[in-house]
């Protein structure tokens, strides 16, 4: 038996029980993982509340992501004892996922743990450290510099905003956060690079169609209108990394910026990322990532407190990673 965090649905109302579960009830796969932490995102959140529609089939062990070791494996690439991650591939949402402490999943959607990190750390960076790499890798062979200016980081606060101006920072860019919550935030974002801060509602005002020229690059995590200011203010040549809708899935903008300064908006996706890139992503994060992040990122739950943190994160309530402890 083991214990797992169970999702059930009535009258249209999800619902959010510890339950004890035994092997034969996991999904197909072919490796057994026994699963050491997991992580709180946003998504996550909204699974785990009802509030958004992440989730179509009940019951759902919820939990886009978890590190653990290998306990059965028919996989070639694993072995027992082996340490691994998963993040995305829909685990979570049509297949069981993390806040369990057993996962049944095809290896196939695994990652060997990087060289230097750990279940916990891995997990502290999680999803939303992957995705924020994959934004700042996509700036990087998209062209941008240092030298070029300075890059937003919209939604800063949240656990990809805050993973990529820590990345930014520590790779010599200066960085400006664009966070809801400066005033409870402000001290936190400078200690993890930020050099300049910025309120998001000065970024939610109706765009005009081109702005003044201010940022190299964006990293948006966030959509809608905040997204639409940005882009009217990249300078000639900027690029956009965008990777969320935490603002709504609208943009109200107009093709002038990217055909009167030549500005680019490239798709970031974390969930079917292909496997070589994936982990060329995890090996860049973990050796970027300063201890400090962990520390002053990061804070710890047990899976009996993932409902009442699930509502939290869905509200804005809560800032950088949320690490769960399984196993």
């Amino acid at each position: 038996m083991f214990k797992a965090l169970v999702l059930t649905q009535n009258d249209k109302r999800t619902q959010a029980q510890i339950t004890q579960l035994e092997d034969g009830d996991l999904p197909e796969g072919d490796v057994l993982v026994d699963v050491a932490y997991s992580s709180l995102n946003y998504k996550d959140g909204l699974a785990v509340t009802g509030l958004g529609k992440i989730i179509r089939q009940f019951p759902m062990v919820p939990g886009i992501d978890f590190a653990g070791v290998v306990r059965e494996s028919a996989h070639p690439d694993y072995q027992p004892g082996d340490e691994v991650i998963l993040t995305g591939w829909g685990v979570g949402e049509n297949h069981w996922g993390g806040m369990a402490e057993r996962a049944r999943v095809k290896g196939d959607w695994l990652v060997p743990m990087p060289l230097g990190c750990t279940a916990a750390k891995s997990m502290m960076i999680g999803t939303a450290g992957l995705t924020a790499m994959l934004c700042v890798q996509a700036l990087q062979q998209a062209g941008i510099k240092p030298k070029d200016g300075e890059v937003l980081v919209t939604g800063a606060s949240g656990g990809v905003g805050s993973v990529a101006v820590t990345l930014l920072a520590k790779l010599g860019f200066k960085v400006v956060a664009g966070t809801g919550r400066l005033e409870q935030n402000a001290a936190w974002l400078k200690q993890l690079g930020a050099s300049d801060l910025i309120e998001r509602s000065e970024l939610e005002q109706d765009a005009r169609p081109l702005d003044k020229q201010r940022w190299a690059a964006v990293v948006d995590t966030v959509g809608n209108k905040v997204l639409a200011s940005a882009l009217s203010q990249l300078n000639y040549g900027g690029v956009a990394a965008i990777c969320g809708l935490a603002g709504g899935f609208a943009l109200p903008t107009t093709v002038m910026p990217f055909i009167l300064r030549g500005v680019s908006l490239l798709g970031i996706d974390s969930v079917q990322c292909p496997a070589a890139k994936r982990r060329a992503a995890w090996e860049q994060i973990v050796a970027l990532l300063p201890d400090s992040y962990y520390q002053e990122a990061c804070h710890e739950i047990t899976l009996e407190q993932v409902p009442e943190a699930a509502a939290q994160i869905v509200k804005g309530e809560i800032s950088g990673r949320t690490l769960i402890k399984v196993g």
